[in-house]
């Protein structure tokens, strides 16, 4: 695994600041994203009347094949992806605690700060509104917004800049997922891994397009601008 790298000073040319949401604005140990794991699951047994096991073989064949579990279902069965979106975001927020620090720490940066998930925006807004950080994000670009086409994709990176007309030789962004930081790089984007889920500790975490890392999203933010 990579070790953390003390903030550098050049991210003083950012001036915009680009962040995942799942896993990475709140912490992974949170494990928020083992209800919509499960309700992924319930879903997918729902919808092709197979057995729990038979689901999640499913769900993750989807998830390698195509992105997101989503996109597979979309792909393979022609599903309306608002359905999927509605049952698996439907899950209770109360394991991820509020955090001024990070508030604080996204207070102190100057500059745009802009979401970009393979959620949707609802869900986007309930999990900031919850950190208590809503108010420092200019918008939420979701999986609705990229044509429902998911990170690692080029294509919804290349949409995003476009949309918000960010410069990204200016822009950094934030990740729990390694190689979602690819197409970042590629652009021109430093990139900052945010590590956390152990299912990606190893996978791509070592290649030239992770810049920096954060083990502490807010503490590594908050090192960046000091009071």
């Amino acid at each position: 695994m990579t070790e953390i790298d003390p903030p550098q000073p050049d991210l003083d040319h950012v001036e915009v600041w680009v962040f995942d949401l799942d896993n990475t604005l709140y912490p992974a140990d949170c494990n928020l994203f083992d209800q919509i794991d499960r309700k992924m699951g319930e879903f997918i047994g729902d919808l092709l009347t197979i057995d729990p096991v038979e689901a999640k073989t499913i769900q993750k064949q989807y998830f390698r094949r195509h992105g997101t579990t989503l996109r597979g279902l979309m792909v393979e069965h022609g599903l309306d992806p608002s359905r999927f979106l509605d049952y698996v975001h439907d899950i209770d927020l109360t394991p991820v605690p509020p955090s001024p620090d990070l508030d604080r720490a996204l207070g102190r940066l100057e500059g745009r700060k802009l979401v970009f998930t393979n959620g949707s925006v609802p869900h986007a807004e309930r999990v900031m509104d919850r950190l208590g950080i809503a108010h420092h994000f200019e918008a939420v670009f979701d999986i609705v917004a990229s044509d429902y086409i998911p990170k690692p994709d080029p294509q919804p990176y290349r949409k995003f800049v476009d949309q918000f007309g960010v410069d990204p030789n200016a822009a950094a962004m934030f990740e729990d997922i390694p190689r979602n930081l690819a197409p970042a790089a590629a652009l021109g984007m430093t990139t900052v891994w945010v590590p956390g889920n152990p299912n990606w500790v190893d996978q791509d975490a070592d290649d030239d397009h992770i810049h920096h890392v954060a083990d502490d999203l807010a503490a590594w933010l908050t090192a960046l601008k000091p009071a």
